[in-house]
């Protein structure tokens, strides 16, 4: 019968992309709504920022998520290429600095030598980028997915603090932007821990804690420097 285990950590790249996105997405754009209304602007104002702050959000998070990737992803490959180049011109040199890393691992010499001349007769580049440089195909950068794993996310973040607006009557809807943005922020970290198997309490604390703060902190922004025509 196979043996078949389920990692965490084979998550962690679209998580960590998916749980960016969407916490930006509420913080920041429910920060930008929690602004408008205290000082004073109408809901078509307060909705226009919003849609505003979706769209900018979202092409921001794309680029940095692209470039940040980009730049992991072009180091990569400067590491491929002159591991490349060194197999190609010490062959010997580099089938003793892989024995030397399994020994560090802690194989016996024996070992560790026959381990490296096996893989290095199988695949010596693949073979050096997981052990040597620790690149495997599923940890590798992939810019484009990020960008739009980062611009998804922040996305479906920032509908909710929209959908609010455009649900609630103008009475104290400050405080139904606040509610339901935290509510889907605590969710979010719960989920998030979950996943990932961390404790779910602490996940959903320590997200709610920093979007409360910056709710708070625009809140008071928009009421000691808000101007109502």
């Amino acid at each position: 019968m196979r043996h078949r285990e389920g990692h965490r950590s084979h998550h962690s790249g679209w998580l960590r992309a998916a749980v960016l996105g969407a916490n930006d997405g509420i913080i920041s754009t429910a920060s930008l709504m929690m602004g408008m209304v205290a000082a004073g602007a109408s809901n078509s104002t307060i909705l226009l920022s919003g849609v505003a702050g979706l769209v900018a959000g979202a092409m921001s998070m794309a680029a940095g998520e692209y470039v940040s990737v980009c730049s992991q992803a072009d180091t990569e490959a400067a590491d491929i290429a002159r591991e490349t180049h060194e197999l190609a011109t010490d062959e010997a040199g580099e089938l003793h600095e892989l024995q030397e890393i399994y020994v560090a691992r802690g194989l016996t010499r024996e070992l560790a030598n026959e381990v490296a001349k096996q893989l290095t007769a199988h695949d010596a580049l693949a073979a050096h980028a997981r052990d040597e440089l620790g690149i495997t195909d599923m940890f590798a950068a992939r810019p484009l997915q990020a960008a739009l794993t980062s611009a998804l996310t922040f996305s479906v973040g920032a509908v909710i603090p929209l959908l609010v607006v455009l649900l609630h009557p103008a009475q104290f809807l400050g405080f139904a932007i606040a509610s339901c943005s935290l509510l889907a922020l605590l969710l979010l970290g719960g989920l998030a821990a979950k996943v990932g198997g961390a404790n779910v309490v602490i996940g959903a604390v320590r997200v709610g804690f920093w979007g409360a703060a910056a709710m708070a902190m625009t809140t008071a922004v928009g009421y000691l420097f808000g101007v109502v025509a």
